[in-house]
C-alpha cells in the first residue's frame, strides 16, 4: 500500500488528498497540520468578521467527511524532512515514513519590525484564531487602526466598521490598491468607506506603537502625528513558509520551485499552494500565487501526479471574485500598471445598459455602482475589472482565459463612446454558440 503524506491541511493539501483518493482507492493518505480548525474557508473569514455568516459555515468538510474518504488527519508539527530516508520527524519524537510527500505549508502574514509590536491588541488576519482574536478585541474597543493596501486590509476595515468601531485606515500611497485598480476604481472604494464612517490617511507610515500596561493605546506616524486606539491590525503582505523546504534542501526562489507536474526535483517530494512557485509552460516563468482557487487546483494536480496520473498544471488567467467596500468585484487576468504600450484600457459605467443573459452570472444587481474596465491587446483581451453588476463577469473570464481572438470587433470596441458592454456580450454570445458547452 502506497503511503501519501501531506504537510498542510489547507485547501491545497485537502485537494491533493481528495485527488489521490479519486485515483487510488487503496492508498494510505495522511495529512499533518497543527491549526486547531484544520480545513476551513480562508476567504470566508471576511464574512465572519462582518457578522454575515456564522463560524459553522466556514467548514466545507467535517471530521466524518475526512473519515468517509479515508483521509487520516494528524495534529502535529513537522520539524524535519529526511529526503534520504523518506521520512518526517514530528515534534515530540514521532517519525512517519512516506512513499510520496506533498509540502503544502502555505504562507504567513508579514509583520513589520516596529517598537511595540508585542503589545496586546496588535493583530493580523492570518488564520481562524486571528479572526476570533479580532472579534474579541472589537467587542471591547471603540477605535481601531488598520494598516495595509490590499484585500485583507480592506476586509478588516469593513468588518470592524460594521461592528461599530471608529476605524482609521492607513495607506502608504496616494490611493487604495494602486497596483491593481485604476484611479476611478480606487476612488469608488474610498468613497464607500467614507460613507461607512472610515477615516482614510494617505502617505502614512507607522513609526511606533504606543502602549500602557502591556496593551496598545495608539500609534505614532512618521512625522509625529499620533492616533489613539485599542486595536491595530496589520495586513501588509504574506511570505511563503519555507523553513521545512529549506532545511530539506529543496530548490527555492521566492517559493519552492516546482515544475508543471508540481515536482520539486527531489525524488518523491511535491509542493503546491501558497508555498509553491510553479512553472508556467505558457509564459516560461515560475509563478508564485496566493489565491484560493489556484491553490486548490495545484493541490488537485499534485495529488494526481503523486498517484501516478501524469497531469500538467497549466496556469489559467487570474480570476478573483472579492468584495471591495461592499461592492462585488471580479478581477480577471492582468489589469494593473506597467502594461505593454500596445494595450488599450477602456472603461464604462452606468451610462450603458447592463442586461442579463442566460449564461451570465449576476451576483450583484441594483447597485448604485456598475463599472467595467477591459484591457485590450492586439488580438485578445488581457484583463478586466468588473464592479457591481456581474453580467460581464463570466463572458470576460471565458474570453480572456480561452484567449479568444477579438480582432473582428477590436476597432469598434476601442472606439471612443462605443457601446462596450453590448459589443462584448454580443461577441461572447456568438462565440459561445460555436465554442461553448452545448
Amino acid at each position: 500500500m502506497t503511503r501519501h503524506v501531506i504537510v498542510g491541511t489547507g485547501v491545497a493539501g485537502v485537494s491533493a488528498g481528495l485527488a489521490i483518493r479519486s485515483v487510488d482507492p487503496g492508498a494510505e493518505i495522511v495529512l499533518i497540520g497543527h491549526e486547531p480548525e484544520k480545513y476551513y474557508s480562508r476567504p470566508g473569514l471576511a464574512y465572519l468578521l462582518s457578522s454575515e455568516i456564522p463560524e459553522r459555515m466556514l467548514f466545507p468538510m467535517q471530521a466524518r467527511d475526512f473519515k468517509a474518504r479515508g483521509l487520516t488527519v494528524l495534529d502535529g508539527i513537522v520539524e524535519r524532512i529526511d529526503p534520504t530516508a523518506c521520512s518526517l520527524h514530528l515534534r515530540g519524537g514521532q517519525e512517519i515514513a512516506y512513499d510520496r510527500l506533498l509540502v503544502a505549508t502555505g504562507a504567513a502574514a508579514v509583520l513589520p519590525d516596529l517598537p511595540g509590536m508585542d503589545l496586546k491588541g496588535v493583530v493580523k488576519l492570518d488564520d481562524f484564531s486571528d479572526a476570533r482574536r479580532i472579534l474579541r478585541l472589537a467587542r471591547r474597543g471603540r477605535r481601531a487602526v488598520v494598516v495595509g493596501g490590499g484585500i485583507t486590509a480592506l476586509e478588516i476595515v469593513e468588518g470592524l466598521a460594521r461592528r461599530g468601531l471608529r476605524v482609521h485606515y492607513l495607506l502608504r500611497k496616494e490611493r487604495y490598491w494602486a497596483n491593481v485598480l485604476d484611479e476611478a476604481e480606487s476612488r469608488i472604494v474610498e468613497g464607500r468607506l467614507r460613507h461607512e464612517g472610515v477615516t482614510l490617511h494617505y502617505h502614512s507610515d507607522v513609526e511606533a506603537l504606543l502602549g500602557k500596561r502591556g496593551r496598545v493605546t495608539g500609534l505614532r506616524l512618521a512625522g509625529g502625528e499620533q492616533l489613539a486606539c485599542s486595536l491595530v491590525a496589520f495586513a501588509v503582505g504574506i511570505r511563503p513558509r519555507l523553513e521545512l523546504a529549506r532545511a530539506a534542501g529543496l530548490n527555492l526562489d521566492r517559493g519552492i520551485l516546482v515544475n508543471e507536474y508540481l515536482e520539486t526535483g527531489v525524488a518523491r517530494i511535491y509542493a503546491a499552494g501558497d508555498a509553491a512557485q510553479v512553472y508556467d509552460p505558457l509564459s516560461g516563468r515560475h509563478i508564485l500565487d496566493s489565491l484560493w482557487n489556484p491553490a486548490r487546483e495545484q493541490g488537485r494536480v499534485a495529488g494526481l501526479n503523486m498517484a501516478g496520473q501524469r497531469t500538467a498544471y497549466i496556469k489559467k488567467a487570474a480570476f478573483n471574485v472579492t468584495r471591495l467596500a461592499g461592492l462585488t468585484t471580479t478581477i480577471i487576468g492582468a489589469v494593473g500598471g506597467g502594461q505593454d504600450a500596445d494595450l488599450v484600457g477602456i472603461a464604462r459605467g452606468d451610462s450603458e445598459a447592463w442586461r442579463d443573459l442566460p449564461h451570465a452570472i449576476a451576483c450583484q444587481t441594483h447597485t448604485e455602482v456598475n463599472r467595467v474596465r477591459v484591457m485590450v491587446g492586439r488580438r485578445t483581451l488581457i484583463g478586466a475589472v468588473v464592479m457591481g453588476d456581474q453580467t460581464l463577469s463570466q463572458p470576460l473570464q471565458e474570453l480572456i482565459t480561452e484567449q479568444v481572438d477579438i480582432s473582428p470587433m477590436r476597432a469598434a470596441l476601442i472606439q471612443p463612446g462605443g457601446a462596450v458592454v453590448d459589443r462584448l456580450l454580443d461577441f461572447w454570445s456568438e462565440w459561445r454558440q460555436t465554442h461553448g458547452p452545448q
